[in-house]
C-alpha cells in the first residue's frame, strides 16, 4: 500500500504505534484466538513489529513469524529491533499477490481494516488465501473509532463527528469496521467463528503519557492530510488541537473504543 494511502503516515508514526502497543494484552488476544507452539504466523500490517515479536514469542518453541507492512520506516525499524532467528520482516503492498511467502498456520490482522474501507473485505479474502486448511485467521479491530467521548465542549463533538464522516468519505477510514468483521469470516466460510468484544482505550482518570502523545498525534496528523476544514474554530486546526488537549488532559474525562475480536478455522480441503 502507498504511503499516501495511510491516514497516520508520518515521521513520527513508528513510535506512535511501538508505544501504543500493550504486549500483555496482545499476547492475551493472540493465545485467546488459537496462536500455539511450533505454528507458521503471519502478521498483516505489521507496522513497526512490536506486536510480531509477541506473536512470534507465542509461537515457540518450533514456530516462524511473518510480518508484512507496506511502510518502508516501519520495516527498518522492526528490523533493526526486532528481527531474530525465526522471524522475518516484508515491505510489501498488502493488495499485490503474496503467494510467494508461502503458507500459514495462524494469520493474525489487527488495526488493519479500518484504514482501508473500500478494500476491506479484499484484504481478509486474501489473509484467509494465505491459510492453510484448519488454519486460524483473526480480524480484531475497533467499531464507533475515536466517537465515544464524554464529556465534550459541544463544538469539539459536532467537529469530530464532522471529521469521521469526511474521513470515510475521503480518507477511505471505517470508524465501524469492528461489526463487520463477523460477517467476514461468515462470508468467507470460516468454522468455528469466536467472537469476543472488549474495552480498548479505556481512558479516565490521570491522562498516561502514551495515551497523550497516541491521541495528539491522532488530532494532528488525519486532519491535515485531508486538508479538512474547521469551520466552528476562528484559528482553524491549531486551535481545534488545543480545544482537544485541554478536553483529553481532564481528569473528568472519559474516552473508550470498543475492539472487536473475531476469529475462525479455515475449512479442511
Amino acid at each position: 500500500m502507498k504511503n499516501r494511502d495511510y491516514l497516520m503516515e508520518s515521521g513520527a508514526e513508528s513510535h506512535r504505534l511501538v508505544v501504543k502497543t500493550d504486549d500483555a494484552k496482545t499476547a492475551a488476544q493472540a493465545t485467546w484466538a488459537g496462536l500455539t507452539a511450533g505454528m507458521r504466523v503471519a502478521d498483516l500490517g505489521c507496522g513497526p513489529g512490536r506486536t510480531t515479536s509477541v506473536l512470534h514469542d507465542l509461537a515457540q518453541p518450533g514456530g516462524a513469524t511473518v510480518g508484512v507492512d507496506f511502510g518502508p520506516d516501519r520495516i527498518s525499524h522492526a528490523d533493526a529491533h526486532y528481527q531474530r532467528p525465526g522471524l522475518t520482516f516484508h515491505c510489501r503492498d498488502l493488495r499485490e499477490p503474496l503467494d510467494d511467502l508461502g503458507q500459514f498456520d495462524f494469520v493474525w490482522m489487527r488495526f488493519l481494516l479500518e484504514y482501508y474501507r473500500t478494500e476491506s473485505f479484499e484484504l481478509a479474502r486474501k489473509a484467509a488465501a494465505l491459510l492453510k486448511p484448519g488454519g486460524v485467521l483473526c480480524l480484531a479491530d475497533l467499531d464507533n473509532n475515536c466517537l465515544n467521548h464524554f464529556e465534550m465542549p459541544e463544538r469539539l463533538t459536532r467537529t469530530i463527528e464532522s471529521l469521521m464522516t469526511v474521513l470515510q468519505e475521503k480518507g477511505n477510514f471505517d470508524p465501524f469496521v469492528g461489526r463487520k468483521l463477523y460477517a467476514y469470516l461468515y462470508d468467507l466460510g470460516f468454522e468455528e467463528i469466536r467472537v469476543e468484544v472488549v474495552g480498548h482505550h479505556v481512558i479516565y482518570g490521570d491522562l498516561q503519557e502514551s495515551d497523550a502523545f497516541n491521541w495528539l498525534r491522532k488530532a494532528e496528523v488525519a486532519p491535515a492530510k485531508l486538508g479538512f476544514t474547521f469551520d466552528l474554530y476562528p484559528g482553524g486546526h491549531p486551535e481545534f488541537v488545543t480545544e482537544f488537549q485541554q478536553f483529553f488532559a481532564d481528569p473528568r474525562r472519559f474516552t473508550y473504543s470498543p475492539l472487536v475480536l473475531c476469529r475462525g478455522r479455515k475449512a479442511q480441503a
